[in-house]
């Protein structure tokens, strides 16, 4: 067994989707970033990828690569999967926590257990995903972005 943590930040901004475990999120703002920017995922890829020592979603999928420009994110996460399991992988389980203000998220866990358990090719009790506020601090509590923080176990 071999475990993996992951971070990621994206600022909120006007004009963008906010797209959160491939979610469409409907929000006032969405997050800025070369693909959908889909922290939750982004977060979910560097911990598989670092429980397997792959590196980074950045090495493997770079922001100054046009063939990434607006990708569904879930085509990235699919892909660290397919390269997992011809490494000898298989996931175990996975815990996601989203930290936003705002968009309220509740109402959209269910969906988004469902869309990484379909991603990650495991049954859905295999996935948490949970959010929280930072009670108005910082950043996220600012309203200016949302991160996210991913473990991965992977066998």
């Amino acid at each position: 067994m071999r475990i993996g943590f992951g971070y990621d930040v994206h600022k909120l901004t006007e004009g963008r989707k906010c797209i959160i475990c491939g979610v469409d999120v409907p929000h006032t703002k969405g997050l800025l970033g070369h693909s959908d920017a889909d922290v939750a995922i982004h977060a979910l890829c560097d911990a598989l990828l670092g429980a397997a020592a792959m590196g980074d979603i950045g090495r493997l999928f770079p922001d100054t690569s046009a063939e990434f420009k607006d990708i569904d994110s879930r085509i990235l996460l699919r892909t660290v999967v397919d390269k997992l399991h011809e490494s000898g992988y298989t996931v175990g389980n996975v815990d996601i926590t989203i930290a936003a203000q705002k968009p309220k998220l509740m109402p959209y866990i269910e969906q988004m257990r469902d869309n990484m358990a379909s991603d990650l090719g495991v049954e859905k009790s295999f996935v948490n995903v949970k959010a929280t506020t930072t009670e108005k601090l910082g950043f996220e509590g600012r309203e200016e972005g949302i991160s996210a923080y991913a473990v991965a176990l992977i066998n």
